[in-house]
């Protein structure tokens, strides 16, 4: 028997491997023959790049950029074997490097984004596969393209300043000084927004004020997109420009990348296809499973896969909201939350006690499944 674990990572608990590699175990358990295989999953937000590293033999690569506020930040991105770069730009840019007053979208900036990809240009990389979720920015994706080499200027011809109030001074684009080569690379954009850049549903009106913006900030960061937008002349109401105020269309407009569903990124690229394709029950899950498990995560992109294949799944999950049985109705035949006993969370949490917890349950729902299995097949023999 052939059984493909592809789990999402026990937020704050187990990685991706490390929770595949818990049930696993319980699954040779209850079936000390079965083939069991472990695969990485993530939906193209945080874990995503040490999901894809640990998975697939790549490796981890710390650089110093420009920070959201203009410090100097430590972050690091994922080189796998093949040279292609996996990146968030949370690690460059994210909400979490701000504090206080720095939490201000028009001056916070995007451009330690794209110092990370100079680097891995320069390490040889050409396909890069970046997750654009917890942003603390609003500039349209400027900082980006300034620091791979576009110009963006103002009516003197000088660059513009560093953030979505800069846009506002944007006059021409320019880019006699982008990077040799940049065009010659393939951008794939782990999108799971499908907002426009600009209006009431654009990146300043809808995720603005969660990076510290006013209602007068919003007016303005929004005006400053529309305007980023006529003077470069690309669309600004395509599905997810809005993304990580308006990341999304600096990389669709400038760099020719693809938005996708985050975990239907990162499933291509594991090619969990191929493994699920002769699976005889695929597993999946994640930390917790609730109604917003339908909406798009990671353990219904593994579960739409294997329905394709009319493979059954299974999926275990540290604990599970009341209305989690809709993930029934979206490919997941039975879940199993794997807490044992009441405990306290921080017990819940410890990596020891969930591997612990989860192979057990593993264990439990497998044995279930030989025995029925083995019933079935004497029944058979009886007739």
């Amino acid at each position: 028997m052939k059984v493909v674990f592809a789990i999402d990572s026990f937020k704050g608990s187990l990685s991706s491997l490390a929770a595949g590699e818990a049930a696993a175990a319980g699954v040779r358990d209850a079936m000390p023959d079965a083939e069991t295989i472990v695969r990485p999953l993530a939906d193209g937000g945080e874990g995503t790049v040490d999901a894809l590293v640990a998975g697939m033999g790549g490796e981890l690569r710390t650089v110093e950029v420009t920070g959201p506020a203009g410090r100097r930040v430590a972050a690091s991105y994922g080189i796998l074997p093949g040279g292609t770069a996996v990146m968030e730009m949370a690690a460059a840019a994210g909400i979490t490097l701000v504090s206080g007053k720095e939490r201000n979208p028009l001056h916070t900036t995007t451009y330690g984004v794209g110092e990370m990809i100079t680097d891995a240009f320069h390490r040889g990389c050409r396909r890069f596969i970046v997750g654009i979720g917890g942003s603390a920015t609003n500039d349209g994706g400027a900082g980006m393209l300034q620091a791979l080499g576009f110009g963006l200027l103002d009516e003197t011809g000088a660059p513009i300043p560093r953030g979505g109030a800069g846009l506002e001074r944007l006059q021409r684009i320019v880019s006699d000084n982008v990077l040799p080569g940049l065009a010659g690379c393939t951008f794939r954009i782990a999108c799971d927004v499908t907002n426009p850049l600009c209006g009431p549903n654009g990146a300043s009106a809808v995720f603005g004020p969660q990076k510290g913006a006013t209602p007068e900030m919003v007016a303005r960061l929004d005006a400053a997109l529309a305007r980023l937008s006529l003077v470069s002349g690309a669309d600004a109401g395509f599905p997810g420009t809005g993304a990580a105020g308006g990341l999304g269309f600096a990389f669709h407009a400038f760099l020719g990348g693809e938005l996708l569903r985050g975990v239907d990124l990162v499933l291509a690229e594991t090619r969990l296809e191929d493994f699920v394709a002769d699976a005889d029950v695929v597993v999946t899950g994640e930390g917790r499973l609730d109604a917003q498990t339908v909406m798009g995560k990671a353990p219904i992109g593994v579960a739409n896969l294997a329905k394709r294949h009319g493979k059954p799944v299974v999926a275990f999950s540290g604990c599970v909201a009341p209305e989690a049985e809709t993930v029934n109705a979206h490919g997941i035949d039975a879940f199993f939350p794997i807490l044992r006993s009441v405990t306290t969370l921080d017990e819940a949490l410890d990596a020891g006690n969930a591997a612990t917890n989860l192979r057990a349950t593993a264990r439990q729902a497998f044995r279930l499944w030989t025995t029925a299995r083995s019933s079935m097949m004497e029944g058979c023999d009886e007739r």
